[in-house]
């Protein structure tokens, strides 16, 4: 008897678990990113309909006045009720996966540029406001261009959206977890590893960023985490070892991930000589906010890339500069260096 209730009752708690994983899903995991999207959606629905983009019932009062009329018409019957929590649930799941989206892949400055861009739009074209040239062509020229655009210009939309969402705020104001002693270590471990594989032909390929690379290429490598020293960067792009062909990130005195596949960069006007490691230091840097330092396996000649530039012939002095200038060490002095050649 016992056991003829032993299967309905492992049934009964499978849907028991299956129940608590869905309420915690909907209820408990990321509560505070779906309580903030779920109070601009709000805003933004009430901002929309208050002026007069998706009707105006009263377009004879004023703006105050209009505007309360317009809001409390979708609230003037049972069937307006329901379709208005349903538009906003609708605006809530759109915000929802976007924010998890960018956030994930670190685009997080995008959200404020796409918030502050919906309330621009909402106003250029609401009938209570009243823009009629602008509101004309954000209400139907804007999408054409905008589609125009991506039709005609696939590569450079994408780079500039990457770069736009993955620009950070400056290294000076980024904050480590360490010392500003233990930056300079960090700093004189890296140019002493740059300038010893250089000496040896040895090729490398290191970048120095503030995490605005999404994960996905941090996780195309393998994931250390481990305190940077010169000994570890030499290690890594010696020729024996397997993650050597591979980009490694590092962020303060860091090591995040190393063997990193990159993407490499288009562009037609790159000397000959330059290879697959050096497209790929430029690529990343034109479509991340980065730094890339490179060491040629041919020659030993030691190049950074920064924001799509690629300056070659460097020394230790103004890569000691460079890396400071990036964590924010000090500011770089543009008078008095040595002139590179520029690619």
């Amino acid at each position: 008897m016992a056991d003829n209730k032993l299967p309905n009752a492992e049934k009964k708690n499978k849907t028991d678990n299956a129940f608590v994983k869905v309420v915690k899903a909907i209820f408990v995991r990321d509560i505070v990113v779906k309580l903030i999207c779920l109070g601009a959606s709000v805003a933004l629905w009430l901002l929309a309909v208050g002026l007069g983009v998706s009707n105006v019932e009263h377009p004879e009062l004023g703006f105050f006045e209009g505007f309360g009329a317009n809001i409390a018409y979708e609230f003037s019957s049972p069937g307006r009720i329901i379709i208005s929590i349903i538009d906003v649930l609708a605006i809530f799941l759109i915000a929802y996966v976007a924010v998890t989206y960018l956030r994930k892949n670190n685009s997080t400055p995008l959200i404020k540029l796409l918030a502050i861009g919906s309330v621009i739009c909402l106003v250029l074209t609401s009938s209570l406001v009243s823009f009629p040239m602008l509101g004309n062509v954000f209400g139907g020229g804007l999408m054409l261009i905008v589609i125009i655009a991506v039709i005609l210009f696939p590569h450079e939309l994408r780079r500039f959206i990457i770069r736009l969402a993955s620009r950070t705020e400056g290294s000076a104001s980024t904050s480590y977890d360490c010392t500003e002693e233990e930056l300079r270590e960090a700093v004189g471990d890296i140019v002493k590893a740059v300038l010893n594989m250089s000496k040896d032909n040895t090729g490398a390929l290191i970048i120095l960023t503030n995490q605005s690379v999404p994960a996905h290429i941090l996780e195309s490598g393998t994931e250390l985490g481990a305190k940077l020293s010169q000994s570890l960067i030499e290690c890594l792009f010696n020729t024996n070892a397997d993650l050597h062909d591979g980009a490694v990130f590092i962020r303060g005195n860091r090591v995040l991930s190393a063997g990193c596949f990159l993407p490499l960069s288009q562009n037609q006007s790159l000397p000959k000589e330059l290879g697959t490691r050096h497209r790929a230091a430029l690529g990343v840097t034109e479509q991340y906010d980065v730094t890339t330092i490179v060491v040629s396996e041919e020659t030993g000649v030691i190049s950074v890339a920064r924001g799509g530039k690629l300056d070659r012939y460097y020394d230790a002095v103004m890569l000691t500069d460079v890396i400071e200038d990036v964590y924010g060490l000090k500011a770089v002095g543009r008078k008095g260096r040595k002139k590179r050649n520029k690619v």
